[in-house]
């Protein structure tokens, strides 16, 4: 018989790319993660992963294989869920997702409270970048996500997640002391002609937000620095590098020498929760969503 810990393991690989990416989602080591394999490949007398360069690419069989673990690790799951909700409280092992900002200026006073009302529940939490997240719901990897969207870029609702709106992320246009800007109210985005801009790096929401936005009033941007942290872009703004555009989750007091001043229209990214319908009667996630609803609006409250 198949041992299901190891399949876990190849799905994982063959959902992430490689054994250091799967090791890192499964909370183990990458020798654990080969070890599994290496055990799996005796036991199933087939080859499932072939060096590719540095890394590993799996095999013809091996897909088949993580699909049909995809299948038994969806059984599991059921018979999990069907469990906990008999039980009436939340237990077992909880994965969440979410993006860094949430996990900064959210996630701590939820797990924190989930800790300490629900010891029954093991939840464990991983940064990833919201474009990947709803995948890795979808494909069982986590159990919930914490995502967001902008206007121009909104959530795709994929069969086979559900989700449910957190609360609206503010932002703010942030700009050094002295700057010609800093002593106005408010900024309309026809006004940001000429500037330099810090961003985040392409391929993000964020910078795509950016870009759209500005060519959309008429200006194409100068990108003078991208960085993926927030806290860095706050560092080159107080230090009369450019302007940004930074929202409030996460963010935190701004530094001496930073103005912050409401942009016109206010752009705005809305925060999802994302599960899976099979999961939706998990106490465990009904706990989860409302907790990052209670959280939300107290971080929403304190940041204004």
């Amino acid at each position: 018989m198949l041992d299901l810990g190891r399949l876990r393991a190849l799905h994982a690989v063959s959902v992430h790319g490689s054994v250091a990416a799967a090791a890192l989602a499964l909370g183990y080591t990458p020798s654990a993660v080969s070890q599994q394999i290496t055990k799996l490949e005796r036991e199933t007398r087939t080859t499932l992963l072939e060096r590719r360069g540095r890394g590993v690419a799996l095999t013809e069989e091996a897909r088949h294989l993580a699909s049909t673990a995809q299948e038994l690790l969806a059984i599991v799951e059921r018979a999990e869920t069907t469990l906990e909700e008999r039980r009436g409280r939340p237990t077992g092992l909880l994965t969440i997702g979410a993006f860094s900002t949430a996990a900064r200026g959210l996630l701590p006073g939820v797990l924190a409270e989930l800790a300490r009302e629900h010891p029954g529940l093991d939840v464990r939490m991983t940064e990833v970048d919201p474009h990947l997240s709803i995948d890795l719901v979808a494909r069982g990897m986590i159990d919930v996500a914490v995502a967001h969207d902008w206007d121009i870029a909104p959530l795709p609702a994929p069969d086979g997640v559900e989700q449910a709106v957190i609360g609206d992320d503010a932002c703010d246009l942030l700009v050094p002391e002295g700057h010609p800007l800093s002593a106005r109210e408010s900024v309309r985005r026809t006004d940001l002609g000429g500037e330099r801009w810090i961003c985040q790096p392409p391929g993000t929401v964020c910078h795509d937000w950016l870009v759209r936005t500005l060519r959309a009033a008429g200006h194409e941007p100068l990108l003078a620095h991208q960085a993926a942290e927030y806290h860095t872009q706050l560092a080159l703004v107080a230090a009369g590098l450019g302007i940004a555009l930074i929202p409030r989750l996460g963010r935190g007091p701004l530094p001496d020498g930073v103005h912050a001043l409401p942009l016109e229209p206010a752009p705005v990214r809305r925060l999802y929760a994302l599960w899976r319908p099979g999961a939706a009667r998990r106490p465990a996630i009904t706990v989860t969503v409302e907790l990052l609803r209670q959280q939300w609006a107290r971080a929403a409250a304190s940041a204004v």
